[in-house]
Parts: structure tokens; C-alpha cells; sequence
């Protein structure tokens, strides 16, 4: 089966019938009647009577070419500008299309023209997520393209996105996740450079987990793609004075990350958080909660992540420039593991058809909550529920360090470039609907 189909559907725009047809109305023929007086065919007229009636036919004529001057005047001058409210109506029409047009439904099918780059031939694509390069023998993970139900992305046009990124700052904030689809994004605009020498991390560093900030410039066209690694958006602290033992340091779910003053005067910002709000990399690693001075030990994940959402969207309103800045949040995206330990991680060879709730996610849920009651515009990359599908496109066993399964990362190429395919259509097409 060639296309694992989402269950969701669009509803069809309606058309009209066939038998439908427009009647020409009918108009009644005006009859303009002549005075009795005017009977032209009378032997008795006399003279002045003559005159007379011709000195009435003239200022009927007038008239006439009166009506007629005014008439051809307001043909010249109204119907550009009907002319123009008819096409404008078109193009808002049109536009309007484009935005009603949801991307994120649809399904995967295969693409022969996939995938878009070699992980092998890109500097950028950390050496962990290059499942071909560590051994993967099948290669048909690489073939599958994301295709809504009622639209298409269009492809990526790497010549003009380069050209469209001249002289801007795209800043993506997040975990490792967000770290691989700025990999992803680098890897795809490479392929249109012709001077790989060009394009560089700006400090000189090797793209690892383990750096907070990396930042990749393309010198040619004047552009910068940097990541902010920041796994929970809010400050991670340490132990409070007096806490119980088990506390060994808090999320300040009040407090945005100390670096956040960094990602402003972004052109397009691009946030995640999720993978890291789980009991494994908090409460079992002795991390809670806390809310100015007061630890909270009972408040549970969904509930802090919340807050801390909350506290991320007040600091968006307060200092991002909506006029300069396009913000994004992308959403939750499903792991598949065999079991909820994280030990038993299973790839299979192509997409599954049941998804088994992986597209269905609290966190994500949250997020689409969070940014509808936004006074700035925010474009949620709504990406759960199509990657729900890709267990086949998990790292699995072919990373830097086999021994440990990863079911939670992706291969690169992969998932992540369909991510910014759909990521340049909000900013290049219109597509998506914006929130709020």
C-alpha cells in the first residue's frame, strides 16, 4: 500500500449542480409615444407649426446626446474601477483559498524525487542522525512525501529560498529535536550554494548536543540559521534553601531561560519544548517545580507545562516586534517505543497505517490552547499527528553509539525536511491558518 491515508478529512467545498443555468431576463421593449400634435402626415400643418415641431425635435436630440455623453462618461470612469473591485474580489478569493488550505492533513506517499540531500555531503547533519552513513541498509524511509488532502506543498525551491533568506535571522529555540530540524534546514539550502566554504558556524564550533548556542552563516546571502538549545523554555535552577532532599534543583516555571534576551530581533523564530517534560528527565533526576519562592511538589507535568507555556506566550507579547518578527511554535513530536520504559525500539521498514494515540498528544494540545488566546500572531507547525505515521524513520540502531536504541530522534534525511517544507509554505505561500 503505497499511502498510509490520516484519518481526518476536509469537507468539499460545494459546486454548483449541472442542471443549474442562468435565464436571461426578459425586458418589456420601452415605447415612447409621439404627441398627437407631431403628425408628420398632415396636409394642414401650417408654417409656424412646422417650425415648431422641428424646434422640439432638436431639444429632444439635445437631450439624447446629453444621455448619451453622460452614459459613455460613466462607462470610461466606473467600470475600471468595477473592473478592479471584480479582480480584487478574485485575488482575495484566492487568497483566501490558500489559507483555508490545511497542510497538516493529508498523508504520505512516495516520491522517487526524495530525499533532497545526502547527510554524507553536509558539515551540518550530526553524525548520530546520518542512519545511512552508520549502516542502514534499506532506503525506502527516504522516499515518503507528506501530501495534504487539499493542496499541495510546493517543492523546495532552494535558488529562491536562499534568495528570500537574504540578509535575515532565523533563530530556532528548543531541544534536540528543534537542534534537527536546524540541521535539516542548513543541509537543505547547502545544496543550492556552490561554495560550500561560505557557509560556516560562526564560532568555529562542531555541531554536538552539548552547546547551548550554535549558529551557521551563509556569507553569500548575508543570512544566519541559529539554535538556542533551551529544553524547557523556563530557567532551570537549583536547589532552593531548605527544600527536602529529594529536590536537587526546580523549573522556575515564572522565569523565561536567561538566554531569551538572545532571540529577539529575529526575523523568524521558531520554538519547541516537550521531549524533556517526562518523570524520567524530572521528577526521577530530582527536578520540581517552583513559582517565585514557593516549590510546588504536587503540581503534576501537564499542569507545569501549562504555567510554563503561559509564561512563554507573556514574554512573546511583551518583546517580540510582530511587525518584524514571524513567530512559530512547532508542535509535540510522537516517539515509538515498544514500551514506556524506552528499551525496546522497533523501526519498521515503512510508515504504519494505525498510530496507536501517538497522534494525539496532551502537550500539543496545550500549545494550540496556549496560542489561540494570543494577542500576537502566532503559526503553530502542527506536525504530531503526521509524524505519528514515521516509525520507520526513527534513528532505531544506526546512530553514533549503536548500543543505544533511540525511537525518539529522527534520521536525517527525513521527517524533519518535510517540517521546513511545510515551515516555507506559511512563510512563502500563505498556506496554514495563522492563530489567532
Amino acid at each position: 500500500m503505497r499511502m498510509i491515508e490520516k484519518m481526518s478529512s476536509f469537507s468539499r467545498s460545494k459546486s454548483l449542480p449541472r442542471s443549474t443555468s442562468f435565464n436571461r431576463r426578459t425586458f418589456s421593449p420601452l415605447s415612447v409615444g409621439t404627441p398627437r400634435s407631431l403628425s408628420f402626415g398632415s396636409p394642414k400643418v401650417s408654417r409656424t407649426s412646422c417650425v415648431s415641431q422641428w424646434f422640439r425635435m432638436l431639444i429632444v436630440a439635445g437631450y439624447l446626446v446629453s444621455f448619451l455623453v453622460v452614459v459613455g462618461g460613466g462607462y470610461v470612469y466606473v467600470l475600471p474601477s468595477l473592473t478592479q473591485a471584480v479582480q480584487g474580489d478574485r485575488i482575495s478569493d484566492l487568497s483566501n483559498s490558500m489559507v483555508s488550505c490545511d497542510v497538516v492533513d493529508g498523508s504520505w506517499i512516495i516520491d522517487d524525487n526524495y530525499p533532497l540531500y545526502n547527510a554524507s555531503e553536509c558539515p551540518f547533519a550530526e553524525q548520530g542522525f546520518n542512519c545511512l552513513g552508520n549502516g542502514r541498509r534499506d532506503s525506502g524511509y527516504l522516499k515518503w512525501r507528506w501530501k495534504p488532502k487539499n493542496c499541495e506543498i510546493p517543492r523546495f525551491n532552494v535558488h529562491s529560498i536562499l534568495e528570500w533568506l537574504r540578509s535575515k535571522r532565523v533563530v530556532f529555540v528548543g531541544d534536540s529535536m528543534s537542534r534537527t530540524q536546524w540541521e535539516s534546514l542548513i543541509c537543505l539550502l547547502m545544496t543550492g550554494v556552490e561554495d560550500k566554504k561560505s557557509v560556516y558556524e560562526i564560532n568555529g564550533n562542531k555541531i554536538t548536543k552539548r552547546i547551548r548556542f550554535l549558529g551557521v552563516r551563509f556569507s553569500s546571502f548575508n543570512f544566519t540559521i541559529e539554535f538556542f538549545r533551551s529544553v524547557f523554555l523556563v530557567q532551570h535552577g537549583w536547589m532552593p534553601r531548605h527544600a527536602p532532599k529529594r529536590v536537587r534543583s526546580t523549573l522556575k516555571l515564572d522565569k523565561l531561560d536567561d538566554i531569551s534576551n538572545e532571540w529577539i530581533n529575529a526575523d523568524i523564530l521558531i520554538f519547541n519544548t516537550g521531549q524533556w517534560w517526562v518523570p524520567g528527565k524530572l521528577f526521577e533526576m530530582g527536578c520540581y517545580f517552583q513559582i517565585e519562592n514557593s516549590l510546588k511538589l504536587g503540581m503534576s507535568i501537564p499542569t507545569a507545562f501549562r504555567i510554563a507555556l503561559g509564561t512563554w506566550a507573556s514574554w512573546v507579547e511583551k518583546m517580540i516586534d510582530k511587525n518584524r518578527t514571524r513567530v512559530f511554535f512547532r508542535t509535540f513530536e510522537p516517539s515509538h517505543w515498544s514500551d514506556n520504559l524506552h528499551r525496546f525500539c522497533n523501526v519498521t521498514q515503512s510508515p504504519i497505517i494505525d498510530t496507536k494515540d501517538w497522534d494525539r498528544n496532551i502537550f500539543s494540545h496545550s500549545i494550540l490552547e496556549v496560542v489561540q488566546n494570543m494577542t500576537v500572531p502566532i503559526t503553530v507547525l502542527h506536525v504530531t499527528s503526521m509524524s505519528a505515521f514515521r516509525s520507520d524513520a526513527h534513528v532505531g540502531m544506526w546512530s553514533d553509539n549503536p548500543s543505544i536504541p533511540d525511537c525518539s530522534h529522527w534520521c536525517l534525511p527525513g521527517v524533519p525536511d518535510v517540517w521546513n517544507e511545510i515551515l516555507f509554505s506559511y512563510l512563502l505561500n500563505g498556506y496554514g491558518v495563522h492563530l489567532p
